[in-house]
C-alpha cells in the first residue's frame, strides 16, 4: 500500500498540520541562529549610507522595509508566510494573510495590496483545499480593504502560504524599533497565548471555546497601527511573532538603547492558557527562543517555568507592542478599543540601561 505522501486521500481524512514540521510563526529560524546567518552578509550594514531614501532597512530587525517616495509618502514593502498552524484550510489562508498584514501596521503604514506566496504539495493535497486556503487569505485582504494582484506559486513537499505586504505611510510618521524613549509605557493590543494553545490542539487538549478564541485573535487584523502612528507621543511600535513577547520587546530594547521592565500580572493572556501551559503543551520554538537570549533577560524569583513560557511563546498573528509618552496611556488604549482589540493592556516601561527584566 502507498505511503500517507504518496497519494491523495479523502478531504475529511487530510490534516493539513499533517504535511508540516511546524506551524505559524513558531517555524521561524530561532533569534541567535537568524542573526548568526545575517551576520558580515554585504546587506546587513551600510544601507544608509548608499540608499538614503532606505528609511528602514534590516538594521534593527524592525517589521517591514520603508522607503521614501517624496516628503510625503514612503513605501512599506513586508512578506511573510508560513506552513499550517489549524488543519481547516480557510482559516489557515485567513490566519496567513492577517499575518502578513501586520507588518505593514506595526510600522504605521496603510496597506495597499498584496502578492500571493503559495507552496503546496500537488497530488497530495486536493486542489479544492487549496482553493480555500487562496479564498482565506483573499477574504481577508478584502476586509482590510485591498485586492491581492498577484503572486507566485510552487510545488512543494510542506503547505506554504502568506503575503507580500505593500503598503503607504507618512515618513515623518514611520515607527522604528530605534525611536523608544526612556520613560515611555508598554502597551500590548493582544493577548498572548497562541503558541500554547496550538501545542494544545495537536493533542487534542484544546476546548471548543479555546479554538474559537485562537482562531478570533490570530485573524484580527492589526488595524489600529495605522491610526496610532497619527498620534503624537507614539515612539515605537512592533508586532509580537515568532521570537515571542520577550523576543521583540529585546528588539525594541536593544535598538532604543533602553532597558525595558515588563510585569507578569499584567499581561493579557488567552481563557486558560496558564493551566494549559502548566500541563505542559509548550512549543520546541518557545524553548529556541529561551535559548536564543534568555542569557539577556533578568527574571524575578518566584517565576515558574510555564509562566516563562508565555513570555517566550511564538504569537502567530499577535497583537501591536506600542511604545508611547505615559500621557498617551487612555488615547493608545482607546484606539486599540475602537478597532476591536478589548484586551490591549499596559505591562510595563521602558528606562535608561541595557537589559530587560520581568517582575512578578
Amino acid at each position: 500500500m502507498n505511503s500517507l505522501h504518496e497519494q491523495p486521500l479523502p478531504n475529511q481524512s487530510i490534516r493539513l498540520t499533517q504535511f508540516s514540521h511546524g506551524g505559524g510563526c513558531g517555524c521561524k529560524i530561532a533569534p541567535a541562529v537568524l542573526r548568526d546567518i545575517l551576520a558580515g552578509t554585504p546587506f546587513a550594514s551600510h544601507l544608509a549610507e548608499a540608499y538614503p531614501d532606505l528609511l528602514v532597512g534590516i538594521e534593527h530587525g524592525d517589521d517591514a522595509a520603508v522607503y521614501r517616495l517624496n516628503d510625503e509618502q514612503a513605501i512599506v514593502a513586508t512578506t511573510d508566510f508560513f506552513m499550517p498552524i489549524v488543519d481547516d484550510p480557510f482559516e489557515f489562508g485567513r490566519i496567513a494573510a492577517t499575518n502578513a498584514l501586520s507588518d505593514v501596521y506595526a510600522m504605521g503604514g496603510r496597506p495597499l495590496f498584496a502578492l500571493a506566496i503559495v507552496g503546496m504539495p500537488i497530488g497530495k493535497l486536493p486542489n479544492d483545499m487549496i482553493r480555500k486556503i487562496l479564498a482565506g487569505g483573499e477574504s481577508v485582504c478584502r476586509q482590510a480593504g485591498i485586492p491581492i494582484a498577484g503572486g507566485h506559486s510552487i510545488d512543494a513537499p510542506e503547505p506554504i502560504y502568506g503575503l507580500v505586504g505593500i503598503g503607504v505611510v507618512n515618513p515623518r510618521k514611520v515607527k522604528m524599533n530605534a525611536s523608544g524613549q526612556a520613560g515611555d509605557i508598554l502597551i500590548l493590543g493582544k493577548p498572548l497565548g497562541v503558541g500554547i494553545f496550538s501545542a494544545a490542539l495537536k493533542t487534542d487538549a484544546l476546548s471548543a471555546d479555546q479554538y474559537a478564541a485562537m482562531i478570533a485573535t490570530t485573524t484580527q487584523l492589526n488595524t489600529a497601527g495605522a491610526e496610532l502612528a497619527g498620534l503624537e507621543g507614539v515612539h515605537a511600535m512592533t508586532d509580537i511573532t515568532g521570537f515571542g513577547l520577550l523576543g521583540h520587546l529585546l528588539e525594541i530594547s536593544r535598538a532604543s538603547n533602553l532597558s525595558a521592565r515588563i510585569e507578569l500580572s499584567r499581561l493579557p493572556l488567552l481563557q486558560g492558557v496558564g493551566e494549559l501551559a502548566k500541563g505542559g503543551h509548550i512549543t520546541g520554538a518557545s524553548q529556541r527562543n529561551w535559548a536564543s537570549y534568555g542569557h539577556e533577560v533578568s527574571l524575578a524569583d518566584g517565576i515558574a517555568e510555564w509562566q516563562r513560557a508565555l513570555l517566550t511563546d511564538p504569537q502567530t498573528s499577535g497583537g501591536l507592542l506600542v511604545s508611547c509618552a505615559p500621557e498617551l496611556r487612555d488615547p493608545v488604549l482607546a484606539v486599540f478599543h475602537r478597532h476591536g482589540l478589548t484586551q490591549a493592556a499596559e505591562i510595563g516601561w521602558l528606562q535608561a540601561g541595557l537589559n530587560v527584566s520581568v517582575s512578578a
